[in-house]
């Protein structure tokens, strides 16, 4: 069946569930989650216990799994993140969809989940479909002007050959930037995640099996949603305490 879907916005239970009444109770289940994963449980299985403990439906345990990681994760990530100023003159990597669909959330008022790496992910990922909604050009415009203020010489964008409709959305990309006169490239690859991870340029992703092993990453969702997207529903999962001097967080 096609999804038909004209937003990229909450799921109908999504009000009830990360309401600010449940955040104690999520932020605490992160909390036991991130203290199992350093001591060498299973993601699956570490989840499974936390989320029965605290009775948590399937939903609110994906939003954790997507919140966490151990703590050598978290520090890597820390060592290897950019600011913007980082940017300029640079050229810059994008994961397409993983970029793509959180923004287009955010714009549409779902969920976005501030997790202890400091990156906003959403609950609306793209799998074997990707198709455009109401929220797609406004993503595509506020990413393009907030690149080219960050003085980023060139973007390009990676994105997974296998989804359907990337040959579409790789058209819709290049349209935009040869009307906007921006300096963009799009990629149709098998595993953009092997590409971007093994890169030598800064890369824009939220995804954990980059960010674990790329160079250099820029947290290009979180820096947007701050700087253009103020009503975002920002849901903070973060466990990870930060020392003062650290650089300062968008949001």
């Amino acid at each position: 069946m096609s999804d038909t879907r004209n937003h990229r916005g909450p799921a109908p239970e999504d009000a009830a569930l990360f309401a600010p009444g449940q955040w104690p109770t999520l932020r605490r289940a992160a909390e036991e989650l991130v203290w199992l994963l350093d001591r060498g449980y299973a993601l699956r299985s570490a989840t499974e216990l936390v989320g029965n403990r605290h009775a948590l439906t399937a939903r609110q345990r994906l939003a954790l799994t997507r919140c966490v990681c151990p703590g050598i994760a978290r520090r890597r990530r820390q060592q290897t993140e950019v600011p913007p100023a980082a940017l300029r003159g640079q050229e810059l990597w994008l994961d397409g969809f993983n970029v793509l669909t959180a923004l287009e959330a955010a714009l549409a008022g779902g969920v976005v989940l501030l997790g202890c790496d400091g990156c906003c992910r959403d609950l609306a990922s793209v799998y074997a479909r990707h198709h455009e909604v109401a929220e797609t050009a406004p993503a595509l415009e506020l990413l393009g002007a907030a690149l080219q203020n960050w003085g980023v010489r060139r973007c390009r964008w990676w994105l997974d050959r296998p989804v359907s409709n990337s040959g579409r959305l790789q058209r819709r990309l290049l349209e935009l930037a040869a009307a906007r006169g921006w300096d963009w490239s799009v990629d149709l690859v098998f595993n953009p995640d092997k590409v971007l991870a093994e890169s030598e340029q800064i890369v824009a992703t939220t995804d954990s099996v980059i960010l674990d092993r790329c160079r250099r990453w820029f947290n290009l969702v979180r820096w947007v949603i701050a700087g253009h997207i103020p009503r975002a529903w920002v849901v903070d999962l973060g466990v990870a305490p930060v020392s003062e001097g650290e650089r300062r967080e968008p949001v």
